[in-house]
């Protein structure tokens, strides 16, 4: 997916503080179940057009970021259309009947679903690895009092989204090399293809110890030791874009509640 694929520019989204958008993020994903009608959906969909159209991102970038999880997002709408009875039948063959609330609810679904997920893909375009791992040591911060190691944790995601990219490419390159001495991958039945998939994770893992072998390498010989004693080039400092994030957050969870509570 979009983890660790960052793209480059010079947006608002791109200038916000990492651990604000971590935070806007996070809540975004929980704020969309409250939207349970089409005009709470509507609502989540306009506050991420507008984030899509601040970021930067080309659409096609994001398209290609929501391709491994198109699965899913069939999977759910299939199952809301076949399982869910209500409403007036729409397509009634053998045993699978099709209705209009089943209709209306798979299409609710399966945007909502897509909803999370470009926001998902959205944080990880438009935030580098190193700026997620600083965002969240910011975050942590404060609860290294009791114990939580902020800066260890931090270094841990940003490795970890470091390695995605270069673990993927890994992968295909591996892939391309067999399927030139004959492996073939795409034909045959789930458990063939799974069987065929099998002879490129020995080569994968070996790679992975070796890269982390050689990162190991050069952290020990520049002197890292965690966070003592460490200083910061960029040091985080929320500014006016930030606040306004927040409080356009805000708006739109206070406008889900009331519709979901009838205030409007």
């Amino acid at each position: 997916m979009a983890l660790g694929q960052y793209h480059k520019a010079d947006s608002v989204l791109h200038r916000m503080d990492p651990r604000f958008k971590l935070v806007i993020a996070v809540v975004y994903m929980l704020v969309i179940f409250l939207a349970n009608d089409a005009a709470g959906l509507v609502l989540v969909l306009a506050f991420l057009g507008v984030a899509v159209s601040l970021s930067g991102v080309p659409a096609r970038l994001l398209v290609s970021g929501l391709r491994p999880v198109l699965v899913l997002v069939v999977f759910t709408f299939v199952v809301n259309l076949v399982f869910i009875r209500s409403g007036e039948p729409v397509v009634d063959i053998g045993p699978v009947s099709v209705t209009t609330g089943g209709l209306s609810t798979a299409l609710f679904m399966a945007t909502r679903l897509l909803a999370l997920f470009v926001a998902t893909a959205l944080l990880g375009f438009t935030t580098s690895s190193v700026d997620l791992a600083d965002g969240m040591e910011g975050l942590l911060a404060p609860f290294e009092r009791f114990g939580v190691p902020a800066h260890e944790l931090s270094m841990i995601l940003s490795i970890a989204l470091r390695f995605i990219p270069i673990l993927t490419m890994e992968k295909d390159r591996i892939m391309r090399a067999q399927s030139a001495r004959g492996a073939d991958f795409e034909t045959g039945n789930v458990i063939t293809r799974f069987r065929a998939i099998l002879p490129v994770l020995t080569p994968l893992f070996m790679s992975a110890f070796r890269h982390a072998e050689d990162l190991s390498t050069a952290m020990e010989s520049r002197c890292y030791h965690g966070k003592e004693g460490r200083t910061r080039v960029k040091v985080l400092r929320p500014a006016a874009r930030d606040w306004y994030a927040v409080a356009a957050l805000a708006l739109l969870g206070a406008a889900l509640v009331a519709l979901r509570t009838g205030a409007l």
